[in-house]
């Protein structure tokens, strides 16, 4: 395993067009994890960023026109290019207009990656959803998140992840599941959109989206457990800076020893 190490000695440029409560926070983990980020999402201007970057990052939070325009624009250009694209699909499901747009960048954006909770992952494979507010509505006692893994990756084609109690990482017949992480990353806004980022970075310094994904999650849940165990006493804000700490600190023996990934077969 050298995902990490490749991170590093790579620096891949991962262009984000994500939303505007977590702007700040995803270029932070980015750069903590050892790659460059630019977050442009101005639609004259992400064809040109696009075409200089190692990956693409779409991330849906914070909806308005003007931007899915240049997820679009940003989309089919990275297509062209051969560049990875991620999709972090936020509220999915949640309303009308989420839906609309995350259909149309599914029918219009050939996408790398496919990250979201079982209530996003739900809805992208055609099972129903519901979500409450960006969270899960449904929970691995409703429903299977490695049959809807396998769902998303088989319509799609593309790396699927569902991140939860257990995160499942599915690609055809290759499954990695990771255990680590806290519940208590869930009261710091955008660790989400954070990992989408982590992803990113992966996958944009490695020849194996899978494999890139699935570290990038163990990597950002071993994270969370130590900065939780460093600074979570102390309160949010403290567990928030250490979690940035905690990820550009991140190496491959790291992620081997707190990970807890687990490869297997479908």
């Amino acid at each position: 395993m050298n995902e990490a190490a490749d991170v590093r000695a790579k620096c891949p440029l991962v262009h984000c067009i994500t939303n505007y409560v977590t702007v700040n926070d995803v270029a932070n983990a980015i750069l903590a994890i050892g790659a460059s980020p630019i977050m442009s999402d101005e639609a004259r201007d992400v064809e040109d960023i696009v075409s200089i970057s190692q990956a693409l990052v779409i991330n849906i939070g914070t909806l308005n026109e003007r931007t899915v325009e240049s997820m679009l624009l940003a989309g089919r250009k990275a297509n062209s290019l051969g560049v990875p694209v991620i999709l972090d699909p936020v509220g999915a499901g949640a309303s009308r207009y989420r839906c609309e747009v995350t259909d149309r960048l599914l029918r219009e954006v050939r996408f790398t990656v496919i990250r979201g909770n079982l209530s996003e992952m739900s809805y992208i494979a055609g099972l129903g959803g519901g979500t409450k507010g960006v969270d899960s509505s449904l929970t691995e006692k409703d429903r299977d998140p490695a049959a809807v893994a396998a769902a998303v990756s088989s319509s799609f084609s593309a790396v699927a992840a569902i991140t939860g109690r257990v995160d499942t990482v599915c690609y055809g017949s290759r499954v990695a599941r990771i255990s680590s992480g806290c519940a208590e990353m869930g009261s710091i806004t955008g660790t989400g959109c954070m990992l989408s980022g982590v992803i990113g970075a992966f996958v944009g310094a490695s020849d194996d989206a899978f494999r890139a994904a699935a570290a990038a999650i163990a990597a950002m849940g071993a994270s969370g457990e130590a900065a939780f165990a460093a600074a979570g006493a102390r309160g949010n804000g403290s567990f928030h800076m250490a979690l940035i700490d905690a990820l550009s600190h991140v190496d491959d023996g790291f992620i081997a020893e707190h990970g807890k990934l687990v490869y297997a077969e479908a």
